[in-house]
């Protein structure tokens, strides 16, 4: 996987050292939602069950490889 600097900077935060790699990759791969973004990035979800089924958001850039961003979105809903 490649990443951003930003990606790389904000997981060095106490709130985020604890995302996994394999959890970001199981979104990338096992997304339950996508969204695209107006600027041209892809947002997915899904639940990491071994983190008290959390779900987990990522954010691609466009070429769907680069991660920019994850984070455990408080505020998602099933749909």
């Amino acid at each position: 996987m490649k990443y951003t600097q930003y990606f790389i900077h904000t997981q060095q935060r106490e709130d985020r050292k604890h995302i996994k790699i394999e959890w970001i990759q199981y979104v990338c791969e096992y997304p339950e939602k996508e969204e695209k973004q107006n600027d041209g990035r892809i947002r997915r979800w899904a639940k990491i069950q071994a983190a008290d089924n959390k779900y987990l958001r990522i954010v691609l850039l466009e070429d769907k490889e680069t991660i920019h961003n994850a984070f455990f979105d408080r505020s998602f809903k099933e749909e």
